[in-house]
């Protein structure tokens, strides 16, 4: 099994996010995650996600959603109005981006003054409102909650709605984050860089995606092999993962248990299958990994420095922040030398935090060996991050013959 999480450290619009202030129309958000936050100022921002929409027959349905231009920005105060040495902000005042100016959305709407809000409580009863007249009457449908349209700028409201192909007025709620409208580029002098957002851990869930592929190509690549290939990609790690869709959920158990009894047919299982399955499997938790910093080369372990372009880094912790073990470094060192791909070893200095992955939460859980590995970073949990090309095709190539030659490798580790 190779194991990978698939969010990253975001904004995401917040349920009441309608804005305004000195002439500006501003989106409430709501941090996700442990970001660099900095990092998303002037940025070219825009907003993706799930959209809950009703349809022509009354019922509801979601549909996926991306707003494929910039809308918003988050503008940083100019130094001659704050010369501070070291750049702070406070997250509920001055992470807000702005999405345009009132007069011009007034303007767009053919009104030039404001108008009375729909509601008598609406927060808009000032001059500069943005809401359409539309007063409610004894015929307006009770609606236990504002419309989408009341609680965020209309304008947003349709440009969503027009992703997803229905009117602004079927939209009932979505769930919307932003993103930097920035695609990713190979980089470098010798275009050995990639130069992306979200490569932590989109890196590693696309690396454990193709190998899957790439390891059953073959019409005959399954006739002898005894195990099941697997990949597993948990949302909410960046949050702990303590969700339904996250690692720490019951979801991978329950699909381990339904898979330790395929092809019994008719036939009673024995009580012991799942325990039997985890006992004999082998779990790889990739987790993107910290490349050496050359501006910051004293934060590291100095005999433990990964680089970019070396191959996937092993990642160890005493303390078991990290579920490595030496069986488990033997199994990928020689998954690696069939793949001919490098490795390297990785931990933290003594006097430093560590961070963890779904490796231990998911070794615990489960009862099964673990280990944790991923490609080298720099950057991570930035708004844009920086790895290796090369190691790309290294993690895919480890993978996959992790994937080809587990069943024998693992006959041929013995451990008491």
């Amino acid at each position: 099994m190779v194991g990978a999480h698939t969010d990253s450290p975001t904004l995401r619009i917040k349920p009441n996010s309608k804005k305004q202030g000195d002439g500006f129309i501003q989106v409430g958000v709501e941090s996700y995650g442990g970001g660099l936050w900095h990092t998303w100022f002037d940025r070219d921002l825009s907003a993706a996600g799930r959209v809950m929409v009703k349809g022509i027959d009354g019922r509801f349905a979601q549909k996926l959603v991306k707003i494929g231009r910039p809308i918003l920005r988050i503008p940083t105060l100019a130094v001659h109005l704050d010369r501070q040495e070291t750049f702070s902000f406070n997250k509920e005042a001055q992470l807000f981006p702005i999405a345009g100016l009132v007069a011009a959305e007034l303007n767009r709407q053919g009104k030039e003054e404001g108008i009375r809000p729909s509601r008598p409580d609406s927060p808009w009863a000032v001059e500069g409102n943005l809401d359409k007249a539309t007063p409610e009457s004894e015929d307006t449908p009770f609606s236990p909650l504002k419309a989408p349209t009341e609680r965020h700028h209309s304008r947003i409201v349709e440009l969503i709605a027009r992703e997803a192909g229905v009117k602004a007025t079927d939209v009932v709620d979505f769930e919307m984050v932003l993103y930097d409208t920035q695609k990713s580029c190979i980089g470098g002098l010798n275009d050995e860089l990639l130069f992306s957002a979200r490569l932590d851990n989109l890196e590693m869930s696309y690396c454990s995606t193709m190998a899957l592929i790439n390891s059953v190509a073959s019409q005959t690549s399954l006739e002898n092999d005894s195990a099941i290939r697997l990949i597993s990609l948990f949302d909410h790690e960046e949050i702990g993962s303590n969700t339904a869709q996250g690692a720490d959920s019951n979801f991978l158990p329950t699909v381990l248990r339904r898979l330790s009894v395929l092809g019994l047919g008719h036939k009673q299982p024995n009580n012991t299958y799942y325990e039997q399955s985890l006992a004999s499997s082998f779990l790889i938790s990739a987790d993107m990994a910290h490349s050496v910093n050359p501006n910051y080369s004293g934060k590291y372990e100095p005999d433990h420095k990964p680089e970019m372009n070396k191959g996937t880094v092993i990642k160890i912790n005493a303390n078991a922040r990290y579920a490595t073990n030496s069986p488990g470094i033997v199994l990928i060192q020689e998954a690696a030398r069939r793949a001919k791909v490098p490795l390297q070893l990785f931990v933290v200095r003594n006097d430093s935090s560590c961070g963890s992955t779904i490796g231990p939460m998911l070794s615990a859980a489960l009862g099964t060996r673990t280990l944790d590995l991923g490609n080298a970073q720099l950057s991570m949990h930035s708004i844009r991050e920086t790895g290796g090309l090369y190691d790309v095709d290294y993690a895919i190539k480890l993978f996959e013959s992790f994937f080809e030659h587990y069943s024998e490798l693992e006959a041929e580790i013995l451990i008491d």
